[in-house]
């Protein structure tokens, strides 16, 4: 609809209300002020372009009832929007205001690169490997989180990130598990960030943090409750390039899952 003034209700903004689906592209159109975007489910990517000849102050909102994990959001030709790729939080509006004097988009309200995004928890009950993927390019910290996990035989488990690729290699990593009666263990590794198993089926429960320090190095640490032991460690690796996945393996890579769930937070 067009902006237009009425005496009851005062100005009416234009918008546009759209069943969006992953991949979509979309253009703001002259006079468009705000998108609605209503989603049957969560889209993983999508890209949002400017009006191509904005006023000096304009401000354009974006709303999506659903989430929508990595969204592009991008100048018109001849424009630069400071941000780029953020998370769209179903229900939470993103606007930006248009400096014309720097032709620049500006996050004005609600636009953020660093929200919390869970993954899809994965029942750890068979196999030698669960994978996460597609892991967006601006992430900066990964929180691995295991519930009653456990693996069929007494190898330990390792936690290896990729840059469009598993890396197996290279890593700094060291883990220790401890009893109340002050019995201690430790192991280091270089095929990925370890966690110290004992036993077969031993359950699993705690976190892995995951850190992006700088460039494409990355930290880890962890801790967790092991059937009664209390295990520790930290590690480090340089990829070389964006991390995109994780993977939770074992460290000989032939034990199997056999319990409990897996899942990540991503910010």
């Amino acid at each position: 609809m067009p902006t237009a003034i009425s005496g009851t209700n005062g100005v009416l903004q234009s918008y546009d209300f759209q069943v969006l689906t992953t991949g979509f592209s979309y253009t703001f159109a002259a006079g468009t002020t705000t998108l609605i975007a209503n989603p049957a489910g969560t889209l993983a990517t999508g890209t949002i372009t400017m009006p191509a000849s904005p006023a000096d102050g304009m401000i354009i909102t974006i709303e999506s009832t659903q989430q929508i994990t990595a969204l592009t959001v991008q100048g018109n030709t001849g424009q630069s929007l400071v941000g780029g790729t953020i998370t769209m939080r179903a229900n939470q509006p993103e606007s930006f205001i248009y400096r014309l004097t720097d032709t620049t988009w500006y996050p004005f309200a609600g636009a953020t690169n660093s929200q919390i995004v869970p993954g899809t928890a994965q029942n750890s009950t068979s196999g030698t490997s669960i994978d996460f993927t597609g892991i967006p390019s601006w992430v900066r910290r990964i929180t691995v989180m295991f519930n009653g996990v456990s693996m069929n035989g007494s190898s330990g488990m390792l936690v290896q990130i990729g840059a469009g690729s598993i890396v197996t290699s290279g890593y700094t990593s060291v883990t220790v598990s401890a009893t109340s009666t002050n019995t201690v263990t430790s192991f280091s590794t270089t095929n990925g960030f370890g966690i110290q198993s004992g036993t077969a089926s031993e359950n699993t429960i705690g976190r892995m943090v995951i850190t992006n320090i700088s460039g494409n190095v990355w930290i880890s640490d962890h801790l967790f409750n092991r059937s009664g032991w209390s295990v520790t460690g930290a590690g480090n690796l340089s990829l070389s390039g964006a991390l995109d996945r994780v993977r939770i393996t074992s460290f000989n890579g032939t034990d199997t899952f056999d319990a409990g769930s897996i899942n990540i937070l991503y910010e």
